[in-house]
Formats: structure tokens, sequence, C-alpha cells
């Protein structure tokens, strides 16, 4: 059984030989990054360590985070993000103080959403403002699954960011056919390499089952390819700029996001 105090020495043993290698790359780009995941890698352990407690307060976090983020991105008004991170928020702490309504508040937080562009009688924007906000509302709801899924969303996280790192280094070098229009610097060898490699991380860490590996080798490049589709479509690089070396959280998360609902819907 995966727990917490199994992975935590693999995965803080990582970040320090990844730190080795960042290092004799001297590539200052490379550097910035990983000294965002020292301090990032730490937090989430300990928030996972705490238990149903932390991994809430980290899917809320991650959750307001990338909806201020979306919001912005897709360039809705202030209230529409508002509306949606509390939206957001309410269905993760609902996963966990009460996950039997879920779908409930799930469903109330569409309507809501929904509700903004329409009480402000926005006729020329309002179809755009609608359709973000359903969008939002589904999603970044699926941090919930988070709070379910426990200790292996850990695994997932470390199977799916290794995957990432492999894959945007190995595609270039590898080669062969594009992966996909929306993102055309990814390979199909790299996305290949990236998922072995992630299904190997979940093995490691006594995480690997069958919704594992569905969730690693098409749950996370289809996040991917959805977030570059949106990203395409408003024609933006990031999804934020505060992240040091990174964008935004949505350009960090976007593969985990569908990995965690493949995962929860498989289980």
């Amino acid at each position: 059984m995966v727990t917490v105090e199994s992975m935590w020495p693999l995965l803080l043993g990582a970040v320090v030989l990844a730190g080795v290698g960042v290092a004799l790359t001297r590539r200052r780009i490379l550097l910035i990054r990983w000294c965002v995941w020292a301090v990032a890698v730490p937090a989430v352990v300990g928030l996972f360590w705490w238990g149903p407690p932390g991994i809430t307060i980290l899917a809320m976090t991650a959750g307001v985070i990338g909806a201020i983020e979306f919001g912005a991105l897709m360039g809705v008004p202030a209230l529409d993000r508002v509306v949606l991170a509390a939206g957001v928020a309410a269905v993760v702490l609902t996963a966990w103080l009460a996950p039997e309504f879920v779908w409930q508040v799930a469903g109330t937080a569409t309507l809501a959403v929904t509700a903004v562009p329409v009480v402000a009688g926005d006729a020329p924007y309002g179809l755009h403002r609608l359709c973000s906000g359903i969008l939002g509302v589904v999603w970044l709801s699926l941090l919930a699954a988070m709070v379910p899924l426990g200790d292996v969303a850990l695994a997932l996280f470390a199977a799916v960011s290794l995957g990432d790192v492999v894959a945007f280094f190995t595609g270039p070098r590898l080669g062969g056919p594009r992966l996909s229009p929306l993102s055309p610097g990814k390979r199909w060898s790299g996305t290949v390499a990236g998922a072995s490699a992630g299904i190997a991380v979940a093995a490691l860490l006594g995480a690997l089952s069958w919704p594992m590996v569905f969730a690693v080798a098409i749950g996370a490049p289809a996040g991917d390819l959805l977030e570059s589709m949106i990203k395409r479509g408003m024609q933006s690089k990031d999804s934020g700029r505060w992240l040091a070396g990174a964008g935004g959280l949505l350009d960090r998360i976007d593969s985990y996001l569908l990995a965690l609902g493949v995962l929860l819907l498989l289980q």
C-alpha cells in the first residue's frame, strides 16, 4: 500500500539528484525551476502527510489560484473569477466534509458561474463568459479527486511531474512525428518516453495499477493538450507569469488535472 511515509525519502531524494543534474547543466532557467520545485515538493509532501485536512487545503489553494489564472487567461471580469474560485473551493471542501453531496455542489457551482453573465445582461460577451465558467468548474473541480485518492494522488503527482520533464527533454532530441497541431513542439517520441518514465516512477513508489497506467499515459498528455488548446485559442503563451521560470500554476498542473480525473473514474 502506497503511503506518504514510504514515498517521501524517494521524492526528496529525487529533488536533490535533480539539483545536482541542473547544477551540471549550468542553465539559469533550469536552476530557477529547480528552486521552485525545491520549495514546492517538501510543502506538498508535508500537506499530504497531514492527511485529508492538508490535502484539502492544498487542493483548495491550487483551485483558487487556478481559477484566477484561468479567468485572466479567458479575459473574463473579476466577478466571474471570484465566483469560479468560490465554486471550485466549495467542491473541494465538500469532497472532504460531505462527499455524498459533491455532485450537488458541483452543479450549484456550474449554475452560479452561468448566472453571472446572464444576470449582468451581457449580450456581446455573455456566451464566452458562460462557456468559460462552465469549463473552469469542470476542469478545476478535478482537484477534488485528490481528497478521496489520498496518498495515491501524491504518487500520481510525482509520476506525472517526472513524465513531463522526461517528455520535455527527450522529444526534441529523439524527434519523430509531432504529437498534435495544438502543441507543435511536442513529439510522440517524447510523449512515449515521458509516459514510460511516469509509469516507472509509479511502480517505484508502489502505486502501479492499470488505472494509474491509463492516468499517466493518456490522461496526462491529454491534459497538457487541453491547456495548449485553450492558450492557443486565447493567443497566450502562459497562464501566468508569477511562478519563477514556470509561468503560472496551470502550466504546471494541466497534465495532473486530467490524470486525476482518469484515475478517479477508473479506481
